[in-house]
Formats: C-alpha cells, structure tokens, sequence
C-alpha cells in the first residue's frame, strides 16, 4: 500500500545526500575564508557608514522593497522528477502527506534568508529610528514570517493554475501589497499597514478560491518547476566540481565569438585556442560567471573607501574567478574526438593557460580603471602591476600543476 508520508522521507533523502555532496565542493576551505574576508570588510565599512546615516535616508523604503521580496519570493520544492509524471498519477488522491511535507520543508529551507536580510537590515533599522524598541523591530519580524507563510500557501494553491500569465499577475500583485505592508509598518503607520494586509489577506482567499476551482494537480509544472531550481544549483556547483546531471546550454553570441577569435592563426598548433575561447562565450555559465565576479567585485571596490582593502578586494575577486575558469580543463572530458586530435597534450595546456591569462588581465585592467576613476594613483600602479604579476604566477604555478 502507497504511504506518502514514506515516500516523502526517501525522497527527501536522496535529495539532501545529493545536495550536501555538491555543497562539500563548494564551501571549500579557500572559498569560505574568501567569504568571510569580504563579509567582514562590508560589515565594518556599513557600521561606520550607519554611523553617518542621513536624515533623510529612505529606510522604509529599502526595507520595505528587501522584506516584500524575500516573503513575496516562496518556491515550493516538490523534490518530484519525471518519471512520477507517470508512476504517481495513480496515487495522486493520497498525495496529501506528501505535498503537506513538501510546504513544511519548502518554508524551512528560506529560512535562512528571511534571518540574513533581517539581521543586516536591522542596524539600519535602529541607525534610522534610535528612540524605538527593539520589540518594533521584532513585530516587524513576525510580520516577515507569517506572510512568508501566506506566500507559499499562496504560491502552492497557484500551482494549480497551468496559465502562465495568471500566476505571474498574482505574483506581481502580492509583491507590491507584501512592500507596501512592510513600507508602511516600519514607517509606524500601522492603519495603513492594517488595511494593505487584509486586501493581501483577500488576494490569499481568491488564490485558495482559485486552487480549490481546479482541484488536480499539474504534475508537469511541478516538475518542471523543480526541475529549473534544480539546474540552478546544479550551475553553481559545476563552477566547483564537475556535475553529471547539468545539461550544458549552448548560446551562439556571434559577436563575442567572432571577437575573441579573429586573432587566431588558421593552424592546427591553434585549434585548442580556437576551442576553450569558444567554450567559454558559448557553453554552461563561464561567461556569465566571470561578469558577475567582475561586477560585483568592482561594486566593493567602488564602494570601500580604504585603499588597501580596495586592493585586497581586487586581487581577491581576480583570484575567484580564475580559479571557477579552471573547469574548462575538464569541460570537454566525455568527447571521445578530442583525444583524436593529432596534437601534443602541451598545445591544449598552453592554450588553456594563454587564454586564463588573458581574462585575467583583462579583469585586472578593469579593476585598476575604478581606481582611475578615483584617482588613486598607488591603487592603480599596484593592481595593474601585482594583478599581472598574480595572473602569471597563478596560471603557471597553481593552474599548471593542475591540468592533468
């Protein structure tokens, strides 16, 4: 006989045994000190800047926008995969145990979230309005957790509704009343507040109207939903390890392509140029990795005013990205025709480390361009001259060793 509530427990087992190994690889002794570095560094600059806070300075507004999009933002990991599109169609009137855990253990897992963004928003908080308690502030708090509640209730009733359309009106409606709720409470107009809340309470019921209008449920959406979140963890932890299950998306980006290339002799010794500046404008998330570590690293950057946590900062972030590069090595590592190539195994390593150096400078010149900007002259010289510096000794020590 089927038992849900089972079958729930064997699939969240094999989902947390999957997911803790792919973690493992990820917080790896370097990254977490690199994390803990920069965290430090952004803590103790947003303390001395609270210290200085403006008057004026839109509090309820950020706050508002931070708690409305972390309540509002409530996926519902149903941990189902393709085959139960088949297998549990017969069971789906026992199903409820298994769903209700699902909820449980959907809400959690964003947990952490909603105390990450209340314990950095809450300095804010108390920097802005220094005569109230700090009961306000956890009524606040409490106010993040039940609608986080009612958001996920809402957004598991919604999953009932297969229009696209539909379910993204709802979202978007409950997005602008959960801020507008937390804009008016931290700005202690708890009558408006009041009022917002029980016309989102309304927009809950018309959900649960709608769920209960179409009581079976859309095991394909389920699916395909877990599905997206999944290959989205599974993207961040190919930047670490290599990762069986992702399916590589490839994307043509002629432009990219075309200039990366156009310097590339026509010879066989160049082929595996031609290869790894392909791979990393066309293939997985190299790209879009590497401008996201160069975007946020030239935000800290710009936003630090100490010079030499600047500098610290720019070496740091030039040395995350070149070590997430490191897995072009091995991304070709099931095609049986690259082994066929008549070509030294040196040629391939040459190219790879040729082309790692080059983003790396590229990203060093960047980096050095906002000290430019700030006219720091001793930033400038040191990044331009010790990132280059770094690029070559990284590539052709740590990286070198490592290509096997």
């Amino acid at each position: 006989m089927f038992n849900a509530h089972q079958f729930f427990m064997e699939r969240f087992s094999s989902h947390l045994k999957e997911t803790s190994r792919y973690l493992r690889y990820i917080f790896t002794g370097h990254i977490v000190i690199a994390m803990m570095f920069m965290v430090s560094a952004l803590a103790y600059y947003y303390q001395r800047w609270l210290a200085e806070i403006p008057e004026d300075f839109p509090t309820a507004m950020i706050i508002g926008v931070a708690f409305g999009l972390v309540a509002s933002y409530s996926p519902v990991r149903t941990m189902l995969k393709e085959p139960d599109l088949v297998f549990l169609l017969p069971a789906e009137n026992k199903m409820g145990p298994y769903f209700r855990n699902t909820l449980i253990y959907s809400f959690v897992i964003q947990l952490y979230m909603l105390m990450l963004v209340a314990a950095a928003l809450g300095p804010l908080y108390f920097a802005s309005y220094p005569y109230r308690s700090g009961k306000s502030y956890l009524l606040v708090i409490l106010v993040l957790f039940i609608l986080k509640i009612w958001n996920l209730l809402a957004n598991w009733w919604m999953l009932k509704i297969r229009e696209p359309r539909s379910r993204w009106t709802d979202q978007f409606i409950r997005l602008l009343l959960n801020i507008v709720v937390f804009y008016f409470f931290v700005q202690g107009e708890l009558v408006l507040a009041g009022i917002v809340t029980l016309l989102l309470f309304g927009i809950f019921v018309y959900n649960y109207y709608l769920s209960k209008q179409h009581a079976t449920i859309v095991w394909d959406l389920l699916v395909e939903k877990d599905q997206m979140r999944m290959r989205t963890f599974y993207r961040i932890a190919n930047m670490f390890t290599d990762v069986p299950q992702l399916k590589v998306q490839i994307k043509k980006r002629h432009g990219l392509v075309s200039l990366a290339i156009r310097n590339i002799p026509f010879k066989k010794e160049n082929s595996f140029d031609y290869l790894y500046r392909i791979t990393s404008i066309r293939s997985g998330d190299y790209l879009g990795m590497y401008t996201r570590l160069i975007a946020i690293g030239g935000l800290a950057i710009y936003s630090v005013p100490n010079t030499w946590v600047k500098m610290a900062f720019a070496f740091l972030f030039l040395y995350l990205s070149a070590f997430q590069l490191m897995t072009l090595w091995q991304h070709h590592r099931t095609i049986a025709w690259l082994d066929l190539y008549p070509l030294a195994k040196e040629l391939r390593q040459r190219a790879l480390l040729s082309w790692l150096m080059r983003l790396m400078i590229v990203q060093t010149f960047i980096f050095g361009l906002l000290f430019l900007i700030n006219w720091n002259l001793l930033g400038l010289t040191i990044v331009w001259l010790g990132g280059m510096v770094f690029s070559y000794l990284f590539t052709q020590g740590y990286v070198k060793k490592r290509l096997i």
